[in-house]
């Protein structure tokens, strides 16, 4: 039981004097690149799946 609490005291310590915590300002700008990103890989990925969508409608009709 000792190690648990000793645990959990070590690791508050970390979290409120070693971690340092992004700026409000820094994690809006990570937070907008993150989203960037999101959407153009999305795209990405939307794009690749019409395309191959339409590759195998003709290979099927060539096909059968």
């Amino acid at each position: 039981m000792h190690k648990i609490s000793t645990y959990f005291r070590e690791s508050y310590k970390e979290l409120t004097e070693k971690v340092s915590w992004p700026t409000w300002a820094q994690l809006q700008q990570s937070t907008m690149i993150v989203l960037a990103a999101t959407l153009v890989i999305t795209a990405m990925v939307a794009v690749m799946d019409f395309a191959a969508g339409n590759v195998l409608k003709q290979v099927y009709k060539f096909l059968f």
